[in-house]
């Protein structure tokens, strides 16, 4: 039980699309009781929230903080920016289940991500039974990339009928204990060896146990198009949501196409299909710098890759499928100065230079520069890879069926996830909407902004009673000045908080407070509804 208080004063968005109006919000146990004109409940704490908006806590659909909120569980970097609720195990990776004897396997192939992490043998429900009380909550997704590793390594062939009957089975355990859905990874090894039969029977899993599918497409380049076309087939034939995460078109050749991308969308939503999509807002990805060669490369694990870079012919033969599509996934980039180093555990003192800056002082061509980082760091290092077009951003984040995620792990300053130079939309991506494209473009109306943030990813995730600012609902909240609410995050100095949040509650507790992190970690597991 918890004492009531007022919100007093503030500009109201509730998250559903409508405009705003200066409103009171009282809050008591965790739950919104009222919202109105001139609320008083007796001898209730006042918070004042005059000249600023009141919003529902933004729902980060698309996050990879599985990686660090072990670590870092006040999730700093997002609840500045006014983040209540997180979604992890996206893109395939999942750090569980971590089958017997296979825990060194799945700690091997997440270790570009998360080098810092300790993997222990474990089922899901272990996983989310001992997972660390979190100042965010928390949605958990089950990879298939690593239900595939686990069941058949890194081997490129279908499952047989009893491996498929194995990921099966992880999967059912890893729904009942609170995975609200499935992740997929199409774009690299082990999950771009599955075909859509593997998958669809993957999918019929999902539907009986009414869960979701969220799938990184198995390309985000030159065969765009193509890849979302195999999702909207999965969503007709096993009747489950789809969510594409951080749609995008990658790479100088596919620039120009975002409103035909979001026009077929529309189309297969008029047929039936259900299917949604996110974005960050910034030009650059991603990635593990071996997920931008092609995915043969990793057949078999990364001691097997490692000792493929040995040979000078497949070096020659990864260099001349580069240099006729592109880099896998990206496309066609306009040099190496395009790829810059974010994490490198065995070489740190490389962060934020770009390969081709690297192999200029080296003396060396940049591509087998970047092949020889690989083998030195043992396929463990992370880049950032400039291959999306602005004008093509602002044609997604003005559309409001397309949602607003980070792609981005809940990191600090200080500590372990201090390192680095790790992608701004860490720690700036909500901010950075409601400071550069709404405030200062004005692409969208703040209320279009936040119901991409908050009631439009509550009802994609099909999470009730989240999400908007109602009676009954949860008390996830935020308020921040419209006026001054920005990202300070850049490239060369990503690890700076935005700034304009001024107040954040999750389950009506309140996180952050007058400029600080209040410590406190009411965050809970929010599953199917």
């Amino acid at each position: 039980m918890t004492e009531p208080f007022v919100i007093r004063g503030g500009t109201v968005v509730d998250g559903s699309g409508a405009p705003g109006r200066i409103a009171d919000v009282v809050i008591e146990n965790g739950r919104i009781q009222a919202i109105g004109d001139d609320l008083t409940t007796g001898g209730a704490a006042v918070v004042d929230a005059a000249g600023k908006v009141v919003a529902p806590g933004f729902i980060d659909i698309k996050t990879h903080s599985d990686w660090t909120l072990p670590l870092m569980p006040l999730s700093e970097s997002k609840v500045r920016q006014g983040v209540t609720t997180e979604v992890i195990g996206h893109c395939g990776y999942s750090c569980a289940p971590a089958l017997p004897g296979k825990a060194d396997a799945l700690k091997q192939y997440l270790s570009p991500s998360a080098p810092w992490l300790d993997f222990v043998e474990t089922d899901f429900a272990d996983y989310v039974r001992t997972y660390p009380a979190t100042s965010v909550n928390r949605v958990m997704l089950v990879g298939h990339n690593t239900l595939r590793l686990m069941t058949m390594g890194m081997e490129d062939r279908p499952p047989e009928p009893h491996e498929l009957a194995e990921m099966t089975s992880l999967l059912e355990e890893a729904l009942a204990a609170g995975a609200l859905g499935m992740s997929s990874g199409l774009f690299t090894a082990p999950g771009s060896y599955a075909e859509g039969e593997e998958l669809v029977a993957l999918g019929r899993v999902l539907r009986r146990r009414g869960a979701r599918y969220f799938t990184h497409l198995r390309d985000e380049s030159d065969t765009v198009f193509d890849s979302v076309e195999e999702s909207i087939e999965f969503a007709q034939q096993t009747g489950v949501h789809v969510q594409i995460v951080h749609i995008k078109l990658s790479g100088m050749d596919n620039w120009g196409a975002a409103e035909r991308l979001l026009d077929r969308l529309e189309e297969a939503r008029r047929g039936g299909a259900q299917i949604d999509c996110d974005q960050y807002p910034y030009e650059a990805a991603s990635n593990p710098l071996r997920n931008l060669f092609p995915s043969w490369l990793q057949e078999g694990g990364i001691d097997a890759m490692l000792d493929r870079l040995g040979s000078a012919d497949v070096r020659a033969r990864a260099r001349a499928e580069v240099d006729a599509g592109g880099l896998n996934n990206f496309g066609r980039i306009p040099s190496w100065d395009a790829v810059r180093i974010s994490i490198s555990p065995d070489r740190p003192q490389y962060a934020g230079r770009t390969v081709e800056d690297i192999a200029a002082e080296q003396g060396s061509d940049p591509f087998e520069a970047a092949l020889d980082y690989l083998v030195a760091d043992r396929g463990q290092t992370r880049v950032l890879v400039s291959s999306i077009s602005e004008d093509d951003i602002r044609t997604l984040i003005a559309s409001p069926s397309v949602m607003v995620g980070s792609d981005g792990n809940a990191v600090a300053p200080y500590g372990t996830t201090g390192q680095g130079k790790p992608h701004p939309r860490f720690y700036g991506t909500f901010a950075r909407i409601l400071g550069r494209y709404v405030r200062e473009f004005g692409l969208i109306p703040i209320e279009t902004a936040i119901h991409k943030m908050t009631g439009a990813s509550a009802r994609a995730l099909g999470i009730s009673g989240r999400g908007l600012l109602h009676e009954g609902f949860a008390a996830d909240v935020t308020v921040f000045d419209p006026e001054t609410v920005a990202e300070t995050a850049t490239y060369r100095h990503p690890h700076s908080y935005a700034q304009g949040v001024e107040r954040v509650w999750v389950n009506g507790v309140p996180v952050f407070a007058e400029g600080e992190h209040t410590g406190a970690t009411p965050g809970t597991v929010l599953g199917r509804a």
